[in-house]
């Protein structure tokens, strides 16, 4: 299916308007890893999951999230973030064609 078209959550509207809002300079194509982790970071990260929670089940749960957008799960291509974050991330990457580098090379392989 293309990514655009996909639904994670039942909120994926809200998710993905509420991050780009608050994340509007993200590079989410190639994320670092002090784009969650540092300090100034997780000052902006935590008011943005909090708002989440008793609406995604699990907000706060880690997961492993994809640095690289264009590249599979590596050990070197993947950070621990929350599971609204992983969310936030992947609905902003489906949306925004992202995602279609390894959408088309899987469905190229079939």
């Amino acid at each position: 299916m293309d990514p655009k078209f996909l639904k994670l959550t039942k909120l994926d509207e809200k998710i993905y308007s509420t991050f780009r809002e608050t994340f509007k300079e993200l590079d989410i194509k190639l994320l670092k890893p002090d784009d969650l982790k540092s300090d100034e970071a997780k000052e902006t990260w935590r008011p943005f999951c909090n708002q989440f929670e008793g609406l995604i089940e699990d907000f706060n749960y880690g997961t492993l999230l994809r640095l690289d957008c264009e590249k599979d799960y590596t050990e070197e291509n993947t950070i621990f973030a929350t599971r609204v974050q992983f969310f936030a991330v992947e609905i902003a990457r489906n949306r925004e064609g992202y995602n279609n580098t390894v959408f088309m090379s899987k469905s190229s392989k079939s």
